[in-house]
């Protein structure tokens, strides 16, 4: 049964059909922002600012031609890297034998996230200890995403950006009646470009791991697609009617993205302002265990020891979406990957479903183990960072191909489109490839 539907012209049409924006937000507001960012900030204090903002502005270019990529395609992202030019080893292409090499250090970083939401539910409920903790959460968490249901995941994803980000947001307007009120002068300096050496390494890995990240980007695909937007706009039959049906999915695929990026920038920037202000003038870098006690600091010292319980609401929300959302999509990812490597079938619905199952249940249960033998969340969640900058720069060449090579010549976007598209492009290669280059 056909499902093309018009997509609609006004703004308030437009709103109705948002949400792969929600699932991405809820996944992109966790490990970065709460571990990450305010570890960078904890360290650097403000001088690294601008690094935070790079990170959230530049790559929303990039997410936007994965996103119009499965409008027009209307097929999932390891199959579509599948057939983009160049060298197959075996039945994949080179681009998902690289992706699946970077996985090992990704699992480190979902695993940090295990650690964190299981060490805030201790805190709560200390006579539960942290391990029975991590695999309680990851147990829950399969059960809630397993089924493969789209719904679920954007509804869920949208109560849990709600509620984070009213409390960091309190938090940080608070903070302004404190000792530790920020000034233009300290935001100024976070804003004049400069690096030290000694900050590479966790500088690069917040620009990885903050805003939309190379795999946030890839899962959008997913999103996208399961949202309808492919559906409603139609196979490609090189009619008019289709061009301008693609044009308004594009559109509205523009304003889920760009909404996205403004609450996932927001969110970024206070928790990095709170982690400059009342972290880094007091020397207090969160690290292994004591991660979540000291991030603790940043609502204790601004609003009175009655906000820890505030924190801990909020925190236990940040980690969540993040393996909410993680553990729904890296099953579609890590899926259609194994389909195209001939490891699993994910060449139907029914398949899909069956794997999206599977592996709901095996990659939770991977991160849950890695934290249990590694037990230090912020190590795990920066080297995953890492991986992901490294990761970065194959999303720009897939994109560079999408741009240049897949898109169809009807639907070719206005030159302001375009320099933004090269601005984004440039920045990553020059930083990441500054990252690489220091840090190896």
């Amino acid at each position: 049964m056909s499902r093309i539907l018009s997509p609609p012209s006004t703004f308030t049409g437009r709103l109705k059909y948002l949400g792969p924006g929600f699932i991405l937000s809820a996944a992109i507001v966790g490990s970065g922002e709460l571990i990450a960012t305010t570890a960078l900030g904890a360290k650097a204090g403000f001088i690294t600012f601008w690094v935070i903002i790079v990170s959230c502005l530049v790559k929303v270019a990039l997410q936007l031609e994965f996103g119009k990529n499965a409008i027009y395609t209307g097929t999932f992202m390891m199959h579509n890297f599948n057939q983009l030019p160049g060298r197959k080893w075996g039945r994949a292409h080179w681009s998902i034998w690289l992706w699946l090499s970077l996985q090992g250090l990704k699992l480190l970083q979902v695993g940090g996230i295990v650690g964190g939401v299981a060490i805030v539910l201790n805190m709560a409920w200390p006579a539960i200890p942290v391990n029975v903790w991590a695999i309680f959460s990851v147990l829950i968490t399969s059960f809630l995403v397993y089924r493969g249901q789209y719904g679920l995941v954007e509804k869920g994803s949208l109560v849990m950006i709600i509620l984070f980000t009213a409390v960091i947001l309190m938090s940080l307007i608070l903070l302004q009646g404190t000792k530790y009120a920020i000034h233009w002068e300290q935001v100024k300096s976070g804003l004049q470009f400069s690096l030290p050496t000694s900050l590479v390494a966790i500088a690069f890995g917040a620009f990885g791991i903050t805003g939309v990240g190379g795999d946030e980007i890839m899962y959008y695909n997913y999103w996208c697609i399961e949202k309808g937007y492919a559906a409603y706009t139609g196979p490609n039959d090189g009619t008019p009617a289709w061009t301008e049906r693609a044009k308004g999915w594009f559109n509205v695929m523009y304003l889920d993205a760009v909404l996205s990026m403004v609450v996932y920038t927001v969110v970024t920037a206070a928790f990095y302002l709170l982690g400059a202000a009342v972290l880094h003038s007091g020397g207090a870098v969160p690290e292994g265990y004591e991660m979540i006690e000291v991030l603790s600091r940043i609502f204790t010292e601004t609003l009175g020891p009655w906000a820890k319980n505030l924190f801990l609401v909020g925190a236990f929300f940040v980690l969540y979406s993040t393996l909410f959302t993680a553990t729904a999509s890296w099953a579609r990812v890590w899926g259609d990957a194994f389909g195209a490597l001939g490891w699993m079938k994910f060449d139907s619905a029914e398949n899909q479903r069956k794997s999206i199952a599977i592996l709901s249940w095996i990659l939770p249960a991977a991160w849950c183990i890695l934290f249990l033998f590694i037990q230090s969340p912020v190590l795990m969640v920066i080297l995953g960072g890492i991986a992901t900058s490294i990761l970065l720069l194959l999303i720009v060449y897939v994109s560079l191909v999408f741009r240049f090579k897949e898109l169809p010549a009807s639907l070719k976007p206005t030159l302001i489109y375009d320099i933004f598209f090269w601005i984004s492009v440039i920045s990553i290669l020059t930083v990441s490839g500054y990252g690489v280059i220091k840090i190896f």
